[in-house]
């Protein structure tokens, strides 16, 4: 991502000094970067782009450093760096990306590849070369890894990526087709493919691997963001499908108000349903090993069906018609409903902590439903670029 200028009036020196920073990093040479941008931020710590730049310079030293409690202290005071950009206000990709990983990090800074130690180490290594941009080393070490541990699902990724920084296309597509079947529930490997497949100009294909890294993980912010850069890159945009089923009214509607009843009578349904299973025992009939009560994928669909149900009723005369077709919410809740797609939606859009419980069951015996629904209502095909 380029830098731009946060200085009012930069000298020379350090509009050269941060012409070559922006470079280097654009370059993935971010240890090469390092100094200059350390340098930069000594000048300027108020400068939010630079500090998410020296932070992910950081990150790339960690991986560098035999002693691991400081590496540890690299990436703590990457997180530190990451978090002052934020308060400054940056939200660029790079920065929530790496607000997000960062966050992630255990108690001790360490990053494991494996609970082998002698895999471990030698994944390590490859880490170091790979940070070093000795990509010949690093491709060594990862297939010495894999030697011990065949399954281990970093080894094959990193073999992928460091094959694409080689632009080695032909043997990265077929690294990242290898760590996607090794694991098809990890979403790193689609969107690596995905970002060489856009560079390469493949922007269906790169679309396709965004859609299963989203059925991968769809609670993962990473992969949306993405799908939002994709989109930019292909003038359009990924929708927010959103049902907003209308709150029940305090008072009950006029007696002249015939066309908003009958749409009531639509929305009734879904709480008459959503409240049986709150208060009327259905939840503890449908999940007799869950204590307390939660918010559940068949509760919300159940509810969503019902009143999809009531409107495909009302559509049936021609005043009903034009009633749900003037109206954005019915029309929508139908069109997922006609789809078969109610579920997927809900999953997607409304995955709140308990929604989010059922989506791995969900996903192992519905992963075509849920791709489906990405590519219908989600994310469109690019656009003929200019």
């Amino acid at each position: 991502m380029p830098l731009t200028m946060a200085q009012p009036n930069p000298d020379a020196s350090d509009q050269a000094e941060r012409q070559k920073a922006e470079a280097l990093s654009a370059q993935g040479k971010r240890l090469e970067a390092l100094p200059l941008l350390e340098d930069l931020v000594r000048k300027n710590q108020s400068d939010n782009e630079i500090l998410v730049e020296l932070a992910a310079a950081l990150v790339d030293h960690a991986l560098t450093l035999t002693d691991k409690d400081a590496a540890a202290k690299e990436r703590f005071r990457a997180k530190d760096l990451v978090q002052k950009a934020w308060e400054l206000g940056n939200t660029s990709p790079l920065e929530e990306n790496l607000r997000q990983l960062l966050g992630e990090l255990p108690a001790n800074g360490a990053i494991k590849f494996s609970d082998n130690p002698a895999v471990d180490k030698i994944m390590l290594a490859g880490e170091s070369a790979f940070s070093n941009r000795d990509f010949d080393e690093a491709l060594k070490d990862y297939a010495k890894a894999l030697e011990l541990e065949p399954t281990n699902y970093s080894a094959t990724l990193f073999t992928a990526n460091t094959y694409d920084r080689k632009n080695d296309v032909a043997k990265a597509g077929k690294w990242y087709q290898r760590a996607i079947k090794l694991n098809p529930n990890i979403e790193t490997a689609y969107r690596y493919y995905a970002d060489m497949l856009a560079r390469e100009g493949d922007m269906s294909k790169a679309r396709t691997m965004l859609i299963l890294a989203a059925v991968a993980e769809p609670y993962n912010k990473i992969v949306w963001r993405e799908i939002r850069a994709w989109a930019i890159i292909n003038n359009t945009a990924f929708n927010i499908v959103y049902v907003g089923v209308p709150l029940p009214p305090k008072d009950p509607p006029s007696p002249n108000a015939q066309q908003s009843q009958d749409l009531l009578s639509a929305w009734q349904a879904y709480y008459s349903v959503r409240d049986d299973w709150q208060k009327g025992g259905r939840f503890q009939k449908q999940f007799p090993n869950e204590a307390e009560y939660r918010h559940s994928l068949p509760e919300e669909s159940e509810a969503l069906t019902a009143s999809a149900k009531v409107l495909e009723k009302l559509k049936e005369d021609k005043t009903g018609h034009e009633l749900v077709a003037g109206n954005p919410v019915a029309g929508l809740l139908l069109k997922l409903y006609e789809a078969g797609l109610i579920d997927p939606y809900v999953l997607f859009s409304l995955g709140d902590d308990g929604i989010a419980k059922d989506y791995i069951a969900y996903r192992a015996k519905h992963r075509v439903k849920l791709e489906g629904y990405m590519d219908k209502f989600v994310m469109p095909p690019a656009l003929n670029r200019q």
